[in-house]
């Protein structure tokens, strides 16, 4: 267990549209734009690098194309990419490709795989700055659950004669990258290669979700995502957690993802014998913290960030999610769903941790609570320091903000 520490001050960001970056990134940065510089940003050049990576050729379901052609234009057109950032997403990109290759090869190998039930898993549903991160990690410290670590989210599928290792090893190197050139991320969401962490990070391989609009402008391609029917790619996550139940076991999920919010219907399509927990907290609250939080992030890939425009984006983008609570959140029974106000969970951890697990039908015995007390022990809640969040930092009037999502709070805020 950690003893207390003298934690950092806290700090309010004044370099989001001109970033400050350390020294120490000063060689990560130049070599990711020299090879940046030299890459082609391509449907074609893309599929033709993971197969080489690879040596594999089957795609499966091929509707993942289109999205990947509107993905790729929308990033060269609008995402204003420096040579770092087409790096960045080149390599990404990439990486999600030769997962759908390695799942197909996997698959095809065992095809018993399609077989295995994802029973009962708990999903929770809400936007950053709602608790859930704190959430989900509390209740993937259970022994009795299965979850997905950060490491495991990036390279669900390893290469042949390949251990977790190699693929955890990679993810160090990768978050010692992210910590090297942002700094001041951890204070807004802790990462370890351990962590428990989201599934839209599986939907990416399906080339959908809200992942790359988390890192990138991509009007397009959300707006793409918003014309389609989702139902395939859930389908297809699904198909990806039955894999890593057969490589890895466990067998009842915590999963947790912002998306589903304007997804309930085809969520609960998905996973109909699911318990569901929906985080909610104020919403002038959670957009001040959430666009701070991308607008920083946001120097990674960005040639000229622009904070006011990331900002606008994403408030309207957290109206659609708080819209689509309000207008969906009667699709998920009464009987396998529950509301979880921040406040309530601060104030009683372990009232709110029980009542999730009484109506999951999960047991919650002294193994589960020293589990989860050894968790926080470890994980200390802001133990790199706070931000002091200003909504007028990024453009935004905290009267337009409430007024907006005011129905949202009506209903489940008070």
């Amino acid at each position: 267990m950690t003893t207390d520490v003298q934690r950092p001050k806290p700090i309010r960001f004044t370099d989001l549209a001109h970033p400050v970056f350390p020294d120490a990134a000063a060689p990560i940065r130049e070599a990711l734009a020299g090879y940046g510089s030299i890459l082609e940003l391509t449907s074609d050049a893309l599929l033709a690098t993971a197969t080489e990576r690879t040596g594999l050729h089957s795609w499966g379901d091929d509707s993942f194309r289109e999205r990947l052609d509107v993905l790729t234009a929308s990033l060269r057109e609008e995402a204003g990419l420096s040579d770092v950032g087409v790096a960045v997403v080149f390599e990404q990109l990439v990486g999600n490709l030769v997962n759908r290759l390695r799942l197909e090869a996997l698959i095809a190998e065992h095809p018993e795989i399609e077989d295995i039930e994802i029973a009962r898993p708990i999903i929770i549903c809400g936007l950053p700055r709602t608790g859930t991160t704190h959430l989900h990690n509390l209740i993937a410290a259970d022994p009795n659950m299965r979850y997905l670590p950060y490491w495991e989210s990036l390279e669900p599928f390893p290469a042949p004669g390949e251990d977790g290792q190699a693929r955890r090893d990679r993810c160090t190197a990768g978050l010692e990258l992210i910590d090297t050139t942002m700094p001041e991320f951890k204070r807004m969401h802790d990462m370890t290669v351990d962590h428990a962490h989201e599934e839209i990070q599986l939907l990416a391989n399906d080339i959908s979700g809200m992942l790359f609009e988390t890192t990138y402008y991509l009007p397009s391609f959300a707006a793409h995502y918003k014309a389609h029917d989702q139902g395939p790619s859930y389908a297809y996550l699904k198909r990806q957690l039955q894999a890593m139940q057969w490589l890895r076991g466990g067998t009842r999920w915590v999963l947790k993802s912002p998306q589903h919010l304007e997804q309930f219907p085809t969520l609960y399509a998905t996973f109909p014998d699911a318990t569901f927990v929906v985080t909610h907290r104020d919403p002038v609250e959670v957009t001040r913290s959430m666009v701070t939080m991308i607008a920083y992030a946001s120097r990674m890939a960005c040639a000229e960030p622009d904070p006011i425009k990331i900002a606008r984006y994403w408030f309207d983008r957290a109206d659609d999610l708080f819209s689509g609570c309000v207008r969906d959140r009667d699709v998920l029974p009464a009987s396998q769903s529950i509301d979880v106000r921040f406040t309530d969970f601060m104030a009683d951890e372990q009232g709110t941790l029980s009542a999730i697990y009484t109506l999951a039908d999960q047991p919650f015995g002294d193994d589960v609570r020293a589990a989860m007390a050894d968790f926080i022990a470890e994980h200390p809640r802001g133990r790199y320091g706070e931000v002091i969040y200003d909504l007028a930092d990024v453009g935004l009037d905290a009267g337009e903000v409430a007024e907006r999502l005011r129905p949202y709070r009506d209903r489940f805020i008070g």
